[in-house]
């Protein structure tokens, strides 16, 4: 049954039937079954193991999240761009909102407002805590946040309509209800480069070489006792294990040799695995190989192309979904709101800036007014206008 509220707002817009959504306790993003005995994909860990524990993920993680955070913005209103940059317990919001939208898929704003109503605050909540709560036929009626224990109902709108809460969500295309972030397809060369940087730190720790055999040749044709193999492995372990035991001399009674064994190709092919796996990491948030370090990268020119790669197609499209989910959730204090990245300002995109720029003012057929809407610029005042038609 819909609420007063809803009643009152569906009559002003007029009443129109909507499909029904798939509704669930939880994503099936969230939990979701790898098949073929790999491990469900759980948010947590997988973040544990990319942006805490992965020094390829969290840079590019970072890349994209300080990049949207410091691009220079063009807003149509001053009091709109004061509330998008005031920072909230710490945290930029537009880092923030970028990092949840490459991690989880999902960013959740919270619109706090004063006592008039207006909003005052936004703060960024952390998308693992948020659930949706599904109305009779499926859409979103309200959002839970958990946390220690404690669960708070966060309605969609409030008294006056307005709403508390902006949700920005990634495409997902089995989930009506959360989106799919950068982190579920790159989770598993996550975990083989995890795993290919332990086995090198293991390799290190025994002397960068592989572990060897240790040949009992007796004499008589008798083999060693019960007793004598504990006795033989516990030595070895304890006086030629790790790495400050490199390079110990060993000595050896009578019918043992030792004999080392050579690194197979497949072990040596161990550092061509972790760069495969730190460039499916890249692709997967978009990032191009070269700004990350990656040797062996051709794809770009050169650092400046692979720079205005990243602008082009990861930093201004996210910035976009974002700042366009911005602006609807504040329409109702800020109605003609607009926020945009100053393109003429961003270093990387300076030669594309000063092409179109260019080939502007060469454009004779085109008036000043037209112009500068193909520059991406505001419309003229009254004032200016008669000043330019005076000159």
């Amino acid at each position: 049954m819909m609420s007063f509220i809803e009643t009152l707002v569906a009559a002003f817009k007029g009443e129109s039937v909507r499909v029904p959504l798939a509704r669930g306790p939880a994503s099936p993003w969230f939990f979701a079954d790898g098949g073929g005995g790999r491990a469900p994909f759980e948010y947590g860990r997988a973040v544990q193991r990319a942006y805490l524990e992965n020094p390829v993920a969290q840079r590019a993680v970072r890349l994209i999240a300080e990049g949207i955070g410091g691009a220079p913005l063009q807003p149509s209103d001053d009091k709109l761009l004061a509330l998008v940059n005031e920072t909230s317990a710490g945290q930029s919001l537009l880092e923030t909102l970028a990092a949840h939208l490459l991690l989880h898929g999902n960013a959740y704003v919270q619109v706090l407002k004063d006592a008039r109503g207006r909003p005052v605050e936004l703060f960024a909540l952390r998308p693992e805590r948020v659930s949706v709560v599904a109305g009779p036929e499926g859409w979103p009626s309200a959002w839970t946040y958990t946390v220690g224990g404690r669960q708070i109902t966060i309605p969609v709108l409030d008294e006056d309509a307005s709403p508390n809460l902006i949700h920005i969500r990634d495409f997902h295309p089995s989930d009506d209800h959360y989106g799919a972030g950068c982190l579920s397809a790159a989770d598993e060369a996550v975990a083989i480069h995890n795993a290919a940087s332990e086995w090198n730190r293991q390799l290190l720790e025994n002397a960068a070489r592989p572990s060897g055999a240790l040949l009992y040749e007796p004499g008589d044709g008798h083999p060693l006792s019960s007793d004598q193999f504990d006795r033989l492995k516990t030595e070895l372990a304890s006086a030629f294990a790790g790495s400050g035991n490199a390079g110990r001399p060993m000595l050896l009674e009578g019918g043992l040799k030792w004999q080392a064994m050579a690194m197979t190709p497949a072990d040596m092919d161990f550092a061509t695995l972790k760069a495969a796996a730190a460039r499916d990491i890249a692709l997967a948030f978009g990032v191009p190989p070269m700004l990350l370090g990656l040797p062996g990268d051709s794809t770009y020119a050169n650092y400046r192309e692979a720079n205005r790669a990243l602008w082009r197609l990861t930093l201004l499209p996210l910035s976009s979904k974002i700042f366009a989910a911005l602006c609807e959730g504040l329409a109702p204090w800020f109605p003609a709101a607009r926020l945009t990245v100053d393109l003429d300002r961003v270093p990387a995109l300076a030669e594309d800036r000063e092409r179109l720029w260019a080939q502007m003012s060469g454009a004779d057929f085109l008036d000043a007014d037209e112009k500068r809407a193909l520059l991406g610029l505001p419309e003229r005042t009254p004032q200016s206008k008669h000043e330019g038609n005076k000159q």
